[in-house]
């Protein structure tokens, strides 16, 4: 099949999960009532009826800010993975793995345990965003000083060494946090309830730079992937364009963590779906994984919300117990493959 069609497929698949997403729950809302409640929005008329001022309002103040917050995140963490897996050439790598979403997750709850609003509405993505960034910087200058040519291995052990550090920092603080211990556990299992259309203007942005930095490079990572040797006699620095693409991963992660707390997998496996369909050329993998990843979310969501009426599920624990099985899967073919 070619390209063409299986981005069609997918963008076909994306609207399908968003239509999904703004109609179904507590109240069903038909997708001819949700388009006529948004164009009334924008366009002040409403084309097939009156509009149920009721409906209106959990389609646009809970259920389209939700549902396009998880379409975005979705889509920002599977870029990530992308990133993660192309520059430290392992198919087990990603955001979750290394570290970079414990050490974002540490970061916002301090913010959280200690009260602190220094910047607003902002805090909690400033802080987690820096330290997810400070995680990356701290696992590369370890590793650099015990291997200068920063070694994909070296990598991947030095963060998930910092990944257990800042698992610990987390349990340290679930420790003092007191009554507030169920929110902060509830938040770090991720969740996107009682999220407005703040938050998704504020992440949106992120999402949107940090995705078309890495298109600049995808002729670069294609390179990098077949080994950092034959990268540099293509006239790639391999050092800086790695230290770049890790600390654009941990920017998003950070910024995505922060604002609906750690939802791990997708951007494991969302990467591998996309190589699947269409090849290791990254100006394809990139915007696939972008697509699968955020229709992969909101449907994540969708089930989060309605399988256990009136429970809401953490969506970390969704994506979790779909990602565990394909993690091992990987896992145990490639011991496979190096066996034969």
């Amino acid at each position: 099949m070619k390209k063409a069609s299986l981005f069609l497929i997918l963008i076909a698949v994306c609207i399908l999960s968003l239509i999904a997403g703004f109609g179904l729950g507590s109240v069903r809302i038909a997708p001819l009532e949700s388009l006529n409640i948004i164009i009334n929005r924008i366009f002040g008329t409403a084309p097939f009826g009156a509009v149920n001022q009721t409906t209106e309002t959990i389609l646009l103040r809970i259920r389209l800010p939700r549902v396009l917050l998880a379409f975005i995140s979705g889509s920002g963490l599977a870029i990530s993975g992308v990133m993660m897996q192309s520059v430290l050439k392992n198919p087990l790598a990603s955001s979750f793995t290394l570290g970079v979403s414990s050490g974002a997750a540490l970061g916002a709850s301090v913010a959280i345990l200690f009260n602190i609003a220094v910047f607003g509405f902002f805090t909690l993505p400033i802080f987690g965003l820096f330290a997810g960034l400070l995680t990356v910087f701290l696992a590369l200058s370890v590793t650099a000083k015990v291997d200068k040519s920063l070694q994909n291995n070296s990598i991947i052990l030095t963060g998930m060494a910092f990944s257990l550090f800042a698992s610990a920092g987390l349990t340290i603080i679930m420790a003092f946090s007191g009554e507030s211990i169920n929110s902060l556990i509830f938040w770090q299992m991720g969740s996107f309830s009682r999220r407005t259309s703040t938050h998704v203007y504020a992440l949106l942005p992120i999402v949107i730079i940090g995705f078309l930095i890495i298109l600049k490079f995808t002729k670069a990572m294609d390179v990098m992937t077949l080994g950092d040797e034959q990268a540099k006699t293509t006239g790639v620095e391999v050092r800086k364009m790695k230290i770049l693409l890790l600390s654009l991963s941990a920017i998003i992660t950070g910024s995505v963590v922060a604002m609906v707390g750690i939802i791990g997998f997708v951007d494991l496996f969302t990467p591998h779906i996309a190589r699947k369909m269409f090849g290791s050329k990254h100006r394809y993998v990139i915007p696939a994984s972008a697509l699968l990843g955020g229709a992969f979310m909101v449907i994540c969501d969708l089930a989060a919300r309605t399988l256990l009426p009136p429970i809401e599920l953490p969506v970390g624990a969704i994506t979790a117990a779909i990602g565990a099985p394909f993690f091992m899967y990987l896992y145990f073919s490639g011991r496979k493959r190096s066996k034969k």
